[in-house]
């Protein structure tokens, strides 16, 4: 696992690292789990884990935001996904409240 003299780094470290190496910040601040290459590379470093299992659990305490997207998710750092539209202003705009 990992390189050969490195220190190896936790799921939540290679997540992040992997992030800030590999986002296109013109076009995003996140990456897209299959098409980044992100799901091969976690396996490879990490026999034996789910990507998608860990994700979803640093999602869940909040030291990542997970948005599922067409054929994969995208991975942000924490607070640094783009926001989602208001619930309320939304049914506003339909004429609902």
């Amino acid at each position: 696992m990992g390189g050969e003299g490195r220190r190896p780094l936790t799921p939540e470290q290679f997540i992040l690292r992997f992030i800030e190496t590999f986002r296109d910040p013109e076009r995003s601040r996140g990456v897209h789990s299959v098409f980044s290459g992100f799901n091969a590379a976690f396996r490879e470093y990490f026999p034996g884990l789910d990507p998608v299992e860990v994700t979803t659990q640093l999602a869940e305490a909040g030291k990542l935001e997970v948005r599922l997207v067409k054929r994969g998710a995208m991975l942000y750092k924490a607070g640094e996904a783009p926001s989602l539209p208001n619930p309320r202003s939304l049914l506003k705009k339909m004429g609902l409240e």
